[in-house]
């Protein structure tokens, strides 16, 4: 059978009703004596070869097999069965919406009253009949329902194919600004404290040292951050290791004052817990703005306000340094990166509301942040 469904439908249509008119019109040409044969044939044709087309206009098909089978039934040159009609009915049960098979079916019980109220000496033969048709309407049914499971499943893995790409692209996303944040603080940090480092060797030995002990504690933070982040990718056990959070911002305060910010930290209302990644992203934005601060500000204080009033947390990062003005290389602060645009992303992927831009209160910068948060920790 499998090099059956190789052939072209309209191959396999056209031997079908090949099949269907010689099964018509051998019983009857066998007998030397029938009458009619002319007619027989052609009215056998009409019942038959219209299958040819019977994908294309299944409806139609069966109208005119209909009306070529009725034919022959009056005539006496029906044969055992109406084979071209039993096609005809399986295929528009198989392939014709639910309006067409309703006058499908109407149409053949309407061709099958007509075919045996003049005929009752064959009554006998219409349980048959009746039974040979529903059989065919059952056929055409199932292998509908057949396919329309496949689709269906075909659709449910193309809309699973669909999510999982998406979901990928979002880890993908999230793992850009994981390494973003990471090596774009870190390494901002080292820059300041290693070009500082020179100066400090001649006028400040003992805060020299202190500088390169912080440039390599820095880089070594920097490699488990990296190495956790990347775990990810690789599946490994060491990416579910804790991610930092604000419990963690007194150690990025103080990373800040090694680079040679003065950095305030105020807390108002009650502190909670956060879940793991509402902290991340809280501890995400505070160390965006202080590495911004760091390349771009040219400051020498940094305010970092934490909010825990109500159900939002606010977070406020402001500087007093030249704002969001072009820098001495001619690129405005807002085509940093992508470092306020990462910011807003997390922010948003929570609910939450973002802004940044100048200062009211001064010429410096600064990040808002509202993160929605539970009362109950």
């Amino acid at each position: 059978m499998r090099w059956v469904r190789a052939l072209p439908p309209r191959a396999v249509d056209a031997g079908i009703a090949l099949l269907c008119y010689l099964a018509t019109v051998l019983p009857k040409q066998s007998n030397p004596t029938a009458d009619g044969r002319e007619l027989t044939l052609a009215l056998a044709a009409l019942a038959s070869i219209p299958l040819v087309w019977r994908r294309q206009f299944p409806v139609q098909v069966m109208a005119v097999c209909g009306v070529g089978t009725v034919s022959l039934a009056l005539t006496d040159g029906l044969g055992d069965l109406p084979w071209g009609q039993l096609v005809a009915t399986y295929t528009v049960a198989a392939l014709s919406g639910a309006v067409a098979r309703l006058v499908g079916a109407l149409g053949t019980t309407a061709g099958i009253a007509v075919t045996f109220q003049p005929l009752s000496e064959k009554l006998a033969q219409l349980p048959i009949i009746l039974s040979l048709f529903v059989a065919a309407w059952a056929l055409g049914t199932g292998n509908r329902a057949r396919r329309d499971r496949i689709a269906l499943l075909e659709e449910r893995a193309r809309r699973q194919m669909e999510e999982h790409e998406s979901a990928a692209a979002r880890e993908r996303a999230r793992i850009a600004r994981e390494m973003h944040d990471i090596v774009a603080h870190s390494i901002s940090l080292i820059a300041v404290q290693a070009e500082a480092g020179p100066v400090l060797v001649r006028a400040d030995p003992d805060r020299a040292v202190r500088v390169f002990d912080t440039i390599g504690g820095t880089a070594r933070e920097t490699l488990t951050q990296l190495r956790r982040t990347l775990g990810v990718l690789r599946g490994e056990a060491a990416s579910r290791a804790p991610q930092p959070d604000l419990d963690d911002l007194p150690a990025l305060a103080d990373s800040a004052r090694e680079a040679g910010l003065a950095v305030s930290v105020e807390h108002r209302g009650e502190p909670r817990t956060l879940p793991p990644d509402l902290g991340l992203t809280a501890y995400r934005v505070v160390q965006e703005s202080l590495t911004n601060v760091v390349r771009h500000a040219a400051a020498s204080h940094v305010w970092i306000s934490l909010d825990w009033a109500g159900d939002r947390l606010g977070l406020e990062v402001r500087d007093d340094g030249k704002g969001p003005g072009t820098r001495a290389s001619g690129a405005s602060f807002s085509q940093q990166g992508h470092g306020i645009a990462g910011m807003r992303e997390r922010v948003s992927a929570f609910g939450g509301e973002f802004d940044a831009g100048n200062d009211p209160a001064g010429s410096g910068f600064r990040v808002v942040a509202r993160l929605p948060v539970s009362r109950d920790g």
